[in-house]
């Protein structure tokens, strides 16, 4: 068991990190700079940043990428739409992923189990369950007294339905129900905590059509995906709550299958919070109010959706909050799966940035894939030596349908 204050516990899920740093603006280059003249850190803070974790091994060994890949039942947390193009009638996941474990964190997990069922060879609909564990902690007040110990938890409930609009484009929406339980019973300067709940959708298409490079068949398929757009959460019975971490998720990827035996995917995602940019709290405009809350955090639902494109304090920081992932997957025999990406994400939003690598097996209905994240920094992380692991299970081909190699 670990001592832990409460204020560590509600941050240890958090996407990004945060570092004490005196920022002042300079008029000049119209940005908010520290006092050696680096860029200020600015990462987008949510609420349940834990929905925003890849779930499956598969797209977690591409870089983190998955909007537009091969649909299997892991496509409820990327984009849902991808179901309807479905090429079996049932298919199953099961993930499992230890989480910060470089921090000698033991019982931190990712748990997640999704399916989906074909109605029809133009609809289907899926089922997903995302449970995340924070392990035994102790807990402190403001004065390091211990007040107890629990077990902090979250999950998520998703259900979809995705249908095909014509031959080549299909639609989804999946409707959400959201649960944390970080500190429920405890207390912070008086303030009773509480477990925050929340609803949410998702919005999906996906456009797929058949070509040929050269003399080589492929598959192009392109999707969008707006995710994670409901209410905003809080965790005590005041009136105040956080947003929960919408995104925007535009994806492509190629399909190419050399012959009968090998198969290789090329794909590619970009992805943008839709949450509000903070300022940095020596900005005038920070708490206009004077009421103690930070303005952005007041932002209503849509306002903090649409301002989220325009709102950065400093030029062009717009541009830094789009993440990227680029993903290759070869396929032998329809059976062995070798994979590889990296993800880029800008040093003052996060500075998540790392190379992935995974494998793949199938046999008949049973699928195995496995995916490690690689350190590419002297600068230790968190999610340094993350593994996943995921077994997948297919059932039931559509009639005059090949089955699925996407493992």
């Amino acid at each position: 068991m670990r001592k832990i204050t409460l204020t560590l516990a509600l941050l240890i899920c958090a996407t990004g990190f945060i570092s004490a740093q005196n920022c002042e603006y300079d008029p000049i280059k119209g940005e908010w700079l520290t006092a050696s003249g680096l860029p200020c850190v600015n990462t987008l803070i949510t609420s349940v940043p834990f929905l925003r974790i890849v779930p499956d091994a598969r797209s977690a060994a591409m870089g983190d990428a998955g909007v537009a890949i091969s649909p299997d039942a892991n496509a409820i947390h990327f984009n849902a739409s991808k179901l309807a193009f479905a090429t079996e009638d049932i298919g199953v996941s099961a993930t499992y992923s230890p989480w910060l474990r470089s921090l000698g964190l033991s019982d931190v997990y990712l748990a997640y189990l999704t399916g989906y069922k074909k109605l029809d060879e133009f609809q289907a609909i899926g089922l997903g369950l995302r449970y995340f564990s924070l392990g035994q902690i102790d807990f402190r007040d403001d004065q390091g007294t211990n007040t107890g110990f629990g077990k902090p938890n979250e999950f998520e409930i998703s259900l979809a339905y995705a249908r095909k609009l014509s031959d080549n484009f299909s639609a989804a929406l999946t409707g959400k129900f959201i649960y944390s339980n970080l500190a429920a019973g405890e207390q912070v300067g008086g303030i009773d905590i509480t477990a925050g709940t929340a609803g949410a959708v998702d919005l999906s298409v996906t456009y797929e059509n058949d070509i040929t490079l050269g003399t080589i068949p492929a598959t192009l398929r392109i999707g969008g995906a707006i995710t994670n757009i409901g209410s905003k959460i809080s965790y005590t019975r005041n009136e105040y709550r956080d947003f929960l971490p919408g995104n925007l998720g535009i994806g492509g990827a190629l399909d190419m299958d050399f012959d009968d035996f090998n198969r290789l995917t090329f794909t590619f995602d970009i992805n943008k919070l839709l949450v509000p940019t903070p300022l940095h709290d020596t900005d005038a405009d920070y708490d206009k109010n004077a009421n103690g809350i930070p303005d952005h955090r007041e932002k209503s639902l849509f306002s903090g959706i649409f301002g989220s494109f325009s709102d950065a304090p400093s030029k062009g920081e717009e541009w830094k909050e789009f993440a990227f992932s680029i993903g290759a997957e070869y396929w032998y025999g329809k059976q062995f799966a070798v994979r590889a990406g990296y993800y880029y994400e800008n040093p003052i939003k996060g500075n998540r940035q790392f190379l992935t690598a995974g494998l793949g097996l199938k046999y008949n209905v049973f699928g195995l894939n496995v995916s490690y994240l690689v350190p590419t920094s002297n600068q230790r992380s968190p999610l340094d030596n993350t593994l996943r692991f995921s077994l997948l299970f297919n059932f039931e081909p559509v009639p005059d349908e090949a089955p699925t190699d996407n493992g």
